[in-house]
């Protein structure tokens, strides 16, 4: 999909060269060779392939090409709980800013619609300003909604009521799932922080060919929010990490009762089968064998080789009850 955002009017679907003489951003959406080809005619630029835009040096990230600047990032996108990257990469000359992407990301809708109510005209650094403001604000967004998502699988690992049984497996695995998926997220937003702070550097390095000096104070401050954010995601990593070892404890307690289990299992049951193993050997002078209570007396022995141990267990609190 070719679209151009002309300022103070809807997007317009670009199939010619003509179609775009008024907007300042052109906006490629997983572009076919044949819109990458009508956008570089249109510009005079060149435009980047997908393969460009996910290199990952920092050298091909961002660079210069005859006063126009390639720029490109990974962007995170989190759709029905499942977190992703996609690139995204923008083509800044002074008249003109060309996105490319390769995902729908909410963003550009609304930095569209923004554009689309100011009849004032929008330049092409303007509208590359408010897309970086869109992303961290994005950003930010999602950290928020994951910081809420762990504290809730906080609450649940260490102040939920105690499960028994099949329960405690499926609980297990569903935490482990849980804080996967928000690792997932967190790390994919500390990427894309990383991305965007490059962009922001570079520009502000390069402020005389990029960008306005009036952008300048919206380039710093953007660079603010992205070392908080940074900074608040390393936390949120720290806690991931914490409730992850939380919860492979809580499995390890888990199998250290079930070989609890096994070992009562079989201190018990040695000593009745030992037992029962002397008595039946076939040797003619046992005792035990001509008395008249010898088979009550075998019983007995037996029972209590198995009680004795259960209540040395009970006593040490391996049975899980006092």
């Amino acid at each position: 999909m070719f679209l151009a955002h002309p300022s103070g009017g809807p997007p317009i679907a670009v199939t010619s060269e003509a179609e775009s003489d008024e907007a300042a951003w052109l906006d490629l959406l997983n572009p076919t060779e044949e819109e990458r080809a009508l956008a570089a005619a249109i510009t005079g630029l060149r435009m980047p392939t997908r393969q460009d835009v996910e290199e990952i040096e920092s050298s091909s990230r961002v660079y210069m090409e005859e006063q126009t600047f390639y720029l490109s990032t990974p962007l995170v996108r989190r759709i029905d709980d499942v977190s992703f990257t996609s690139p995204v990469g923008f083509v800044l000359s002074h008249d003109r800013l060309v996105s490319i992407r390769y995902t729908d990301f909410p963003v550009f809708e609304t930095v569209s619609r923004r554009m689309s109510g100011h009849t004032s005209p929008h330049g092409s650094a303007d509208t590359l300003v408010m897309l970086l403001e869109g992303f961290i604000d994005r950003i930010a967004d999602l950290l928020e909604l994951s910081a809420r998502d762990l504290d809730q699988l906080s609450k649940g690992v260490f102040h939920s009521a105690e499960p028994s049984g099949q329960n405690v497996d499926r609980l297990l695995r569903d935490m482990l799932q849980k804080v996967g998926k928000e690792a997932d997220l967190i790390s994919s937003a500390r990427d894309s922080l990383l991305g965007l702070q490059r962009i922001i550097l570079y520009i502000s390095e390069n402020t005389e060919r990029a960008c306005p000096e009036r952008l300048a104070g919206r380039l710093r401050l953007l660079g603010k929010d992205i070392g908080s954010l940074t900074d608040y995601a390393i936390q949120m990593s720290n806690k991931v990490q914490f409730l992850l070892d939380a919860t492979l404890g809580f499995i390890n307690i888990e199998q250290s009762n079930g070989i609890k289990i096994l070992t009562v299992v079989s201190i018990v049951g040695i000593p009745p089968t030992l037992i029962a193993s002397i008595y039946g050997m076939n040797f003619k002078n046992i005792p035990e064998l001509n008395w008249s209570f010898g088979y009550e007396y075998a019983l007995v022995l037996m029972g209590a080789t198995i009680v004795l141990p259960l209540i040395w267990f009970w006593r040490k609190g391996w049975l899980g009850w006092r």
